[in-house]
């Protein structure tokens, strides 16, 4: 699997093995879990008038629902697992880590750790020009990461954005590259949306990503808070088949 992975070198390649268990690879290791991989993987084993698909992941079964539109288009919803919140992080460290001042955080935002599958930081901005010029220093964040919290990345966040329909942008960048769209960050986002009180619970609302790579993505996310907790997690959209292939292996 990681071969093919490596071959393909695209960000996640899915494996769908008997019972719809599903593994996720990108071209260095295995996830449990990944929001795009589910839910492109999710459509792609859809059956017309199917109206739920269970994937059964590393992290457990995640449900994705199905509406299918008048005009033949299908949207698929993934729920994600109840968030987990973690350390939070002053603004002063993560700037310094970002090539950035403390002034271009969001000052009532707190830097927190959530996870709904897998751990993003949530770093939310003034603008979105300082998103868009970022320049993170990952031997420093390595390093700073090396203890404390099981950190797997940085969800950048602003509500500026450049589509009028989009609440937030987003960007998702990584030392190896930057991903167009993701869905288990923005499921960590929905939640941190709903904790904050920015967003209204099971309020549905469009995020933007991938601009900056040339590859715009929509993505619809939504939490719930239930009591003191937060949970229902939603993180869906449309998918489009990029390639169709067939590869062999000696």
């Amino acid at each position: 699997m990681l071969a093919l992975a490596r071959e393909t070198n695209l960000s996640e390649t899915t494996f769908v093995l008997p019972e719809n268990r599903v593994r996720i690879w990108n071209p260095v290791e295995e996830f449990p879990f990944a929001g795009h991989p589910t839910l492109g993987t999710a459509m792609a084993l859809r059956k017309p008038g199917m109206k739920q698909i269970v994937l059964q992941e590393k992290i457990g079964p995640v449900p994705v629902d199905f509406e299918e539109h008048a005009d033949g288009s299908v949207y698929g919803e993934m729920l994600q697992p109840n968030p987990i919140f973690a350390e939070q992080h002053k603004a002063e460290d993560i700037a310094q880590l970002l090539s950035v001042s403390p002034t271009d955080l969001v000052s009532d935002a707190p830097i927190l750790n959530i996870s709904t599958g897998r751990p993003n930081l949530i770093v939310v901005f003034k603008k979105l020009a300082t998103i868009k010029t970022l320049q993170p220093d990952w031997t420093r964040i390595r390093e700073y990461f090396s203890t404390g919290d099981r950190q797997r990345g940085f969800y950048f966040l602003t509500t500026e954005t450049e589509t009028p329909t989009a609440r937030y942008h987003a960007r998702k960048l990584t030392p190896r590259n930057e991903d167009p769209a993701t869905g288990s960050a923005a499921g960590c986002a929905a939640a941190y949306f709903v904790h904050q009180g920015w967003v209204k619970s099971g309020e549905r609302i469009s995020m933007e990503q991938g601009a900056e790579m040339g590859r715009p993505s929509e993505l619809f996310v939504s939490s719930e808070k239930m009591g003191d907790k937060f949970g229902n997690v939603r993180v869906g959209g449309y998918s489009v088949r990029s390639l169709r292939g067939e590869l062999e292996m000696s």
